[in-house]
């Protein structure tokens, strides 16, 4: 199993570390375009193999997409954080300038990889890639819900004062202020989560969660990285072992829940194929509301995209 990462900043130096640790591939490759950047990094956690019991060789090298040949799984990091004054058109034009960039040489030497996109506008840079590579659905995925999902669980542990370890939790739709946290699918060790916090207490959480990633970059001037690199390590994983792990996903719908040529985080089986089934729920009448303006919201992305791009 060789797995590759694209971008080997923080993000994409965690989801290596992750996997790493997890010792499922016998070898991991870090690319980046920053001179000494992956190769420092690779090497750095390729010396903590001794300490921290695994085989996984970890590689770097700078911008030379042939070190990637041959890969089953890429996740694809690369992309700039927005700055102050650039506005979300500039953000999604730079940006899917990159991931088209990189998935065309990563398609180039791996053409029957799975690809799992992390840079931002998340939603939208699926989509690039999708378009780019031509892959069928299945084998191009991003990663949202996972992280999204695991905010939400975090803080439903910190207010019930128990481990995040029993706590079950979906959320569906973009990734942002848009994304549906479903309470009716919260659970701790199979108790509806209804049933343990108040009903205000719950949505302050659900509020929290969608601005998760603003309060981050608000603490620390910059993007999150652990969560977001360990987030993408599971999908890998689940990929790797074959696990048929159910996560929450970005993927194109084709008719599910009513949505077509949108990409939207929804429920899925994670196998050897990448996905292999989408579960498709039976949402209430507010819920497919929500999902809707959600779809909506991501289509107008979308949109941005494609203006730029003709």
């Amino acid at each position: 199993m060789k797995v590759t990462i694209i971008g080997s900043g923080n993000v994409g130096a965690t989801c290596a570390d992750t996997i790493a640790r997890g010792d499922f591939a016998h070898e991991i490759v870090l690319l980046d375009i920053k001179e000494g950047l992956s190769e420092g990094k690779g090497l750095d956690l390729w010396q903590s193999a001794p300490i921290n019991y695994y085989d996984s060789k970890v590689v770097g090298f700078t911008n030379d997409y042939s070190k990637t040949a041959g890969s089953d799984i890429v996740v694809i990091t690369s992309g700039l954080p927005r700055k102050p004054g650039m506005s979300r058109d500039d953000l999604i034009n730079t940006n899917a300038g990159i991931v088209k960039t990189v998935t065309e040489n990563v398609i180039k030497y791996s053409p029957d990889c799975v690809l799992i996109i992390v840079s931002n506008p998340l939603d939208v840079m699926t989509y690039c890639a999708h378009k780019v590579s031509r892959f069928p659905k299945n084998r191009v995925m991003g990663m949202a819900g996972i992280l999204d999902t695991a905010r939400y669980r975090a803080f439903l542990a910190e207010a019930l004062n128990i481990s995040p370890k029993d706590i079950q939790a979906m959320l569906m739709g973009g990734h942002g202020d848009t994304m549906v946290p479903l309470p009716r699918y919260t659970t701790v060790s199979g108790i509806p989560v209804t049933e343990l916090i108040e009903l205000q207490k719950l949505q302050a959480i659900i509020e929290r969660t969608k601005v998760g990633g603003g309060e981050l970059v608000k603490l620390m001037g910059t993007s999150a990285w652990y969560a977001p690199g360990s987030a993408a390590a599971q999908m890998v994983e689940a990929i790797a072992k074959n696990q048929r792990r159910v996560f929450p996903v970005c993927v194109l719908l084709e008719g599910e829940y009513g949505l077509k040529n949108v990409y939207q985080g929804v429920p899925v089986v994670l196998g050897k194929n990448g996905i292999e089934k989408i579960i498709e729920l039976k949402l209430n009448e507010t819920e497919m509301a929500l999902l809707q303006k959600s779809a909506e919201s991501v289509k107008e992305v979308m949109g941005v995209m494609d203006r730029l791009d003709g």
